[in-house]
């Protein structure tokens, strides 16, 4: 079976080039190359058994269509998330599609605390400060997260483990999901709205799906909390960025914390810093002093590392072997 990695980076080769020398997966032929999968790109598939993508790919209708013209019969996605996908029109064509259910939550919602402690005690600003031998402490006032709520949007694995780490840190946790966890017996959950007025961090970590899109806006931002700290490490596109810009213009945030954002594709992941943007979705973020934005990293642990490399692999396997892996999505 040959497989083609798109875009891949050198931290992916670390991980996923131990399984090349296993005897295990002698089986599979892989080659890596740097392009990202888009319908510009796709027909480098041509003679590919399956390919592997990643979330900031565009594996759209476009796309799928042409992987069907070169023979591609399988899909697999590094990472949770696949919405980037078209899946009715690959279960269409006879493609089939697996993806990396878990891996690490711990990892992504340890970076969501740390998104809202930095942008909360402005510590990417006291770091420039101090290298600039500035020691003063205007500017840098912030809140306490003991005794406050916390507000969890979405309590599956890295929902619940972001609701555990609030508690550790003395909050008291309220949730909203359609699905409770039964786990996260110190959670309370409440509709929405009650979430959004009661909440004075609030972390999002549901998928982004037609219902979901856009759930952060201008009026579920006006029911939120003045002073509140709101939090994504899931998708860019659950936060309406104009809505956004205009509540923090508003001061209805104490501070923003955000590894995700709208219009992030073509940039994320790669070094842009010789060259002017041709959006200012990322500028008008980082122009605010109570807004930090990182790179799309929250994954991006040792552990999560491996645990992908390695379910990936197994997906890999799976279809190899002509056996329905548990991770295909249909």
């Amino acid at each position: 079976m040959k497989l083609l990695f798109f875009g891949t980076k050198g931290y992916d080769k670390t991980y996923l080039i131990p399984y090349m020398e296993d005897e295990k997966y002698a089986g599979i032929h892989v080659k890596f190359i740097e392009a990202e999968l888009t319908p510009n790109t796709a027909m480098l598939a041509k003679g590919y058994d399956s390919v592997c993508a990643f979330v900031n790919m565009d594996v759209g209708t476009r796309t799928v269509e042409l992987l069907h013209e070169c023979g591609v019969q399988m899909i697999l996605m590094r990472c949770a998330g696949y919405n980037n996908v078209d899946l009715d029109t690959a279960k269409k064509l006879g493609i089939r599609v697996a993806h990396v259910p878990g891996y690490s939550p711990e990892s992504v919602a340890e970076h969501a605390m740390a998104l809202a402690l930095t942008a909360n005690r402005h510590l990417h600003k006291a770091y420039i400060k101090v290298r600039e031998n500035n020691y003063s402490l205007s500017g840098l006032l912030g809140v306490s997260m003991y005794g406050r709520t916390a507000g969890i949007v979405g309590t599956g694995r890295i929902g619940a483990a972001m609701a555990r780490i609030c508690r550790g840190f003395g909050m008291r946790v309220i949730a909203y999901d359609r699905y409770p966890n039964k786990s996260l017996d110190f959670a309370e959950y409440v509709e929405l709205d009650e979430l959004l007025s009661g909440s004075d961090l609030i972390s999002l970590h549901c998928p982004l799906t037609p219902e979901t899109h856009h759930m952060i806006n201008i009026d579920t931002i006006g029911r939120m909390k003045d002073g509140v700290i709101l939090v994504n490490t899931s998708r860019g596109g659950l936060i309406k960025t104009d809505d956004l810009v205009r509540g923090i213009r508003e001061n209805k945030f104490f501070a923003v914390g955000l590894d995700v954002y709208e219009e992030e594709d073509g940039s994320v992941y790669e070094d842009m810093s010789d060259e002017i943007l041709q959006h200012s979705t990322v500028a008008r973020l980082l122009s605010f002093p109570n807004v930090i934005v990182t790179s799309h990293q929250g994954f991006f642990t040792e552990e999560a590392m491996q645990a992908i490399s390695e379910t990936t692999m197994e997906n890999a396997l799976a279809f190899e072997k002509g056996e329905k892996g548990p991770n295909e999505l249909f």
